[in-house]
């Protein structure tokens, strides 16, 4: 299926690519930018942004759509948190992303390192730094969950990623009402937290079922979405159904607002990620003006 004009993206300037990972190697950090080949990377690492990914760089799952590894995963590493914090500090950072691959080697799901992460963030970047997290479900653990809440991120964010019914072809050792639940926890766990999910489209869902998740989501008081197209990683992950028009994703945004979002950002380009700090910015405004 080759490619419609709107999904297509100028190639980054590779100065600014190599000054990014020059600087995130000299503290053994890798991005998800990286590992999941994310379009936006140039954009991104051109402002001097990127999301960090911890607890490693290798996945214990297997998702369909992913392009990060897959192998038996390394002991974690103790600097890390430190790590992400100074690599914020040198980036001059007023707000993070910090996500992870998926650990379900570790009795907690590397929690305890998401919240010495964030801790360690704040400590050394000053209370003013806005710090939001892109957890794995933890495979529902309540404690786990929990350890993070505590911390106090900014953002709680959990992709849901696809439609329910297709959990089994593109997360298949995750679940939908887990992912669901695991939001509706952290609303009851700090009522005050801005929570955020994402959707990939262009997987074979129908108009109807991305409506229906949207819907699931505000059920859960989801406060901020992004949908974006699913684009292939590689051959070996999963193809792609349809490229998704434009005109649709103003559609999607549309009736997100009318579903009580506090901010949606729906285009081919979205990445869970993108333009995160605008993202909270614009869902605290509405908030205020309600």
């Amino acid at each position: 299926m080759s490619l419609p004009q709107w999904v297509k993206k100028r190639a980054p300037r590779q100065e600014a690519l190599q000054e990014i990972k020059g600087l995130l190697r000299s503290y053994a950090l890798h991005t998800v930018c990286e590992e999941a080949r994310c379009p936006n990377m140039g954009e991104c690492f051109q402002k001097r942004t990127a999301t960090l990914l911890i607890l490693g760089d290798i996945c214990t799952r297997n998702c369909g759509f992913c392009a990060v590894k897959k192998e038996a995963p390394l002991p974690l590493d103790s600097q890390e948190p430190e790590n992400v914090a100074q690599a914020v500090k040198k980036l001059g950072l007023s707000y993070v992303v910090i996500t992870s691959v998926t650990r379900d080697d570790l009795p907690d799901g590397g929690a305890e390192q998401f919240a010495q992460t964030i801790r360690e963030t704040k400590k050394i970047n000053g209370q003013e730094i806005r710090v939001e997290v892109l957890i794995p479900d933890f495979k529902g653990s309540l404690p786990s969950l929990k350890k993070v809440i505590e911390a106090e991120p900014d953002v709680l964010n959990h992709n849901l990623e696809t439609i329910s019914h297709l959990y089994p072809q593109v997360r298949p050792q995750a679940d939908y009402e887990r992912s669901l639940e695991l939001l509706k926890r952290s609303k009851e766990l700090d009522s005050s937290i801005y929570t955020k999910s994402g959707l990939m489209v262009g997987l074979g869902e129908s108009f109807t079922e991305v409506i229906e998740t949207m819907e699931d989501l505000r059920e859960v008081e989801c406060n901020i979405l992004t949908i974006g197209q699913y684009l292939r990683p590689s051959s070996q992950h999963l193809a792609v159904k349809e490229f998704v028009t434009p005109a649709r994703f103003k559609e999607y945004e549309e009736i997100g607002q009318s579903l009580g979002f506090s901010y949606i950002a729906s285009s081919p380009f979205v990445r869970s990620s993108y333009q995160a700090e605008r993202s909270l910015d614009k869902a605290m405004k509405k908030q205020r003006e309600s």
